[in-house]
């Protein structure tokens, strides 16, 4: 019984063992929970909305300079926002 009682004989030290592998548990936690995030991104990322031809032809015109700064803005904030 009185190993059981003084940690097998490690005194003290028995508990270190078990910090460590709580602290090695919430390590791989964590990287799991990270690398989920990170590929959720990518995912997401690569869903998002390709501009709509009319955005490439208004981004054609800014190129070419038959709109200027201010025009091109106002006409993109447009089709973003009645999208």
């Amino acid at each position: 019984m009185r190993m059981m009682c003084d940690g097998g004989g490690w005194g003290h030290w028995g508990v270190v063992p078990m910090i460590a592998t709580v602290v090695i548990w919430a390590l791989v936690i964590t990287a799991i929970v990270l690398v989920a995030r990170y590929l959720v991104s990518l995912w997401s990322a690569s869903r998002t909305a390709r501009p709509t031809q009319a955005e490439d032809l208004i981004a054609q015109r800014y190129a070419r300079g038959e709109i200027d700064d201010d025009e091109y803005r106002r006409r993109t904030t447009l089709l973003r926002h009645d999208s």
